[in-house]
């Protein structure tokens, strides 16, 4: 099989990637910023690379058939302070030029690069009944300017002869972290937390459907371009959190609503991303062959709760 080689292999995405890769037969090098306490596992190996001294393992990048790249800083980690948002950005359109770069100075096999983007390209919804597709223009704002970059940024690559793929992330549906999880901690003291007035719209999706569709941009050579990676069933906030409450909690909770001041108060810009409505369209993922295992969110939190 090939092997593919994964930046920002040791996050909440990258983890359960290694891990669906290496379940399919291929052999997978993590790109990694310290090899200290790195011992490589069957079919799993690390390399280093440091994107601030602009260094990467040139033998690592010649062994690779293709590149899953999704280095960047967490989005919701930190406050959105001017140095944080030049970390957001940086930390993405620097690894990729990296990438590109390298890719254009040495002699390489690298058929294609899959990189991650998010449906923060698109802001918020302008036309009711109507869902963003991969055509629409980006946002203006922070987010949307960002993703521009990026993708920008990766599709230097095609420079080198090399097919380029940009995956549109939805609201990443995990048991290990990210938004459910934090949307799940309420539920400790019986109370489901409706954001705001709860009718904004969550594009999400089933992070096994994202390792799919990631493999899938790379086994199927048709495909180049962006795609969106979100579920073909976005509901509202407050949909998602008395969904989400029944699955995991039964009968046994209260919903509450969380006013916009207080969240304004507690995340300051990042409040933006939590009360935006964005509907987003997986038909473009559809029409090139993709099937989702968890379409409805009912089967995905089920999913998730079971693995509990």
């Amino acid at each position: 099989m090939s092997t593919i080689l994964i930046t920002g292999g040791t996050g909440l995405l990258g983890t359960a990637m290694t891990g669906f890769l290496t379940a399919n037969g291929y052999d997978v090098i993590i790109l990694t910023r310290s090899l200290n306490g790195k011992s490589p596992a069957a079919n799993i190996s690390y390399a280093a690379w440091n994107v601030k001294d602009n260094y990467i393992d040139v033998a690592a990048l010649q062994k690779a058939d293709h590149i899953i790249h999704l280095a960047g800083a967490g989005v919701m980690d930190k406050k959105w302070s001017a140095d944080y948002k030049k970390e957001i950005l940086e930390s993405r359109t620097e690894s990729s030029r990296l990438i590109s770069d390298t890719l254009k100075k040495i002699n390489h096999k690298v058929q294609t690069i899959v990189s991650a983007s998010a449906i923060g390209w698109y802001g918020e919804d302008k036309l009711k009944n109507k869902a963003f597709t991969e055509d629409d223009p980006s946002d203006p704002g922070f987010l949307g300017k960002t993703c521009k970059l990026w993708e920008a940024s990766i599709t230097e690559a095609e420079n080198s002869g090399v097919r380029v793929c940009k995956i549109r992330i939805g609201i990443l549906l995990s048991d290990r972290g990210g938004a459910l999880v934090e949307f799940l901690k309420p539920l400790k003291f019986g109370t489901a937390a409706v954001l705001g007035s709860g009718r904004q719209y969550i594009s999400w999706i089933h992070i096994d459907d994202v390792c799919r569709i990631f493999l899938h941009a790379i086994e199927n050579n048709t495909m180049s371009g962006s795609y969106n990676a979100v579920a073909p069933s976005p509901v509202t906030n407050a949909s998602f959190i008395v969904q989400m409450a029944q699955i995991f909690k039964g009968k046994n909770f209260i919903i509450a609503h969380v006013p916009i001041f207080i969240l304004k108060a507690m995340l300051g810009q990042r409040s933006t991303e939590i009360l935006k409505s964005a509907t987003v369209s997986c038909t473009k993922i559809k029409a090139a062959g993709f099937q989702f295992l968890y379409p409805s969110l009912e089967a995905a939190l089920t999913r998730l709760a079971n693995k509990n």
